[in-house]
C-alpha cells in the first residue's frame, strides 16, 4: 500500500466541565485527506483545498506531527505527501487543527504497518495542537483518532483513557460564522481559580464520566455545566446566552461552549431532540441575521477512518 484516503473528524472539546481533558468525535463532520509513500524523503504538503493554510511543512500542523512521528523512528529511505480537502473551517471551535494533526499521523502510521497504536499516536499529533494555539493539548486529538469520548488523566505522563458513548447519545453543533482563535480564547482566562469553583467542577468532571459508563442521561446533562472558564469565554460568541437556553427548551440534557468557541455544542437524547434543537439554534442565528453551520451528529465510536 502506497497511498490512502482519509476521514478525519471534528470533535467537540472539553464539555463544560472538562477544560482541556475531555472531548469526544463527530460522526459527520470532518476533513478528508490523502497520505503516499514517495520516494523523496521528509514530508512534504502538495495541496490544501478549502482553506488558506501554509503549505510549508513547518508552518502546517499536519506537517510538523508528522515530523515529531517520523523524529522517532529510524531513518526512512522514503518520504510522504499529504493533500488535505478542509471541511472543517479553522478557528471554529471543532477541532479543525486536531483532523489535519490526527490524520496525518494516523495515515503514515498505517503505511508503515502500523508501528504505533492510535493512543501512541496523540503525543505526535499534540504537537500539531501546540503549533495551532501554543499549547499541546489532547482534548481534540485523542478523540479524534480514538473515537468515542476520551478523559486525559495526566499529561505528566500521558495518561488517556477511552470511554464508550452511550447509544442514543447525539452533539448537535451550530458555529456562527466568526473566526474566534483558541489563543486569543486562552488570553481571557484566569491563571487561579477559587477552591469552591474547583470543588464544583470536579463533582461535574466525576458525575460526567459516571453518567457516560452508566448511561445515566439525565447525570450527564446535570453534569455539563463549567464554572470556571464559560463564564469568561462566553461574552466573546454571539448570542451565547440565548442559544443555550433554546437548546434547553428544545430538550437538550446540557450544552456549552465548543472546544474554544465559537461554536456551541448540545447533548441530547435521541436523533429527533438533536434535530429539534439544530431548528431551534437556527432560528436564533437567523433572527440575528448572522451567517451559521449546523450540525447533528452521533457519537462516532471509531474516530479516523479509511475510506
Amino acid at each position: 500500500m502506497t497511498q490512502i484516503k482519509l476521514f478525519c473528524p471534528a470533535t467537540i472539546a472539553n464539555l463544560s466541565c472538562g477544560f482541556d481533558v475531555l472531548g469526544l468525535c463527530l460522526d459527520n463532520a470532518g476533513d478528508e485527506m490523502i497520505v503516499r509513500k514517495v520516494d523523496q524523503k521528509g514530508v512534504r504538503i502538495t495541496k490544501i483545498v478549502g482553506a488558506d493554510l501554509p503549505l510549508e511543512t513547518e508552518k502546517n500542523v499536519s506537517g510538523v506531527a508528522a515530523l515529531a512521528m517520523l523524529e522517532t523512528l529510524d531513518e526512512l529511505d522514503f518520504g510522504f505527501e499529504i493533500e488535505i480537502y478542509k471541511n472543517i473551517k479553522a478557528g471554529s471551535g471543532i477541532g479543525s487543527s486536531a483532523a489535519s494533526s490526527a490524520g496525518a499521523v494516523f495515515g503514515i502510521n498505517e503505511l508503515l504497518g502500523r508501528p504505533y497504536s492510535r493512543k501512541d499516536l496523540v503525543q505526535f499529533a499534540m504537537q500539531g495542537e501546540k503549533l495551532a494555539s501554543g499549547n499541546a493539548h489532547a482534548d481534540n486529538v485523542a478523540p479524534a483518532l480514538l473515537g468515542g469520548f476520551t478523559l486525559v488523566r495526566s499529561y505528566a505522563p500521558l495518561d488517556i483513557i477511552r470511554i464508550d458513548s452511550p447509544e442514543e447519545l447525539y452533539a448537535t453543533v451550530v458555529h456562527p460564522q466568526i473566526e474566534l482563535k483558541t489563543s486569543d480564547a486562552r488570553s481571557v482566562l484566569k491563571q487561579n481559580v477559587s477552591l469552591k469553583s474547583a470543588i464544583m467542577q470536579w463533582g461535574n468532571v466525576g458525575g460526567l464520566v459516571a453518567g457516560l459508563y452508566t448511561k445515566d442521561y439525565e447525570l450527564i446533562g446535570r453534569s455539563l455545566h463549567d464554572e470556571i472558564v464559560e463564564p469568561l469565554r462566553s461574552v466573546l460568541i454571539p448570542g451565547f446566552d440565548q442559544i443555550k437556553q433554546t437548546a434547553y427548551e428544545n430538550g437538550a440534557l446540557g450544552s456549552g461552549i465548543s472546544g474554544s468557541g465559537p461554536s456551541i455544542f448540545a447533548l441530547s437524547r435521541g436523533k429527533e431532540t438533536a434535530e429539534k434543537i439544530a431548528k431551534a439554534m437556527s432560528d436564533v442565528y437567523e433572527k440575528m441575521n448572522l451567517p451559521y453551520e449546523i450540525h447533528v451528529s452521533k457519537i462516532n465510536p471509531d474516530g479516523v477512518r479509511i475510506l
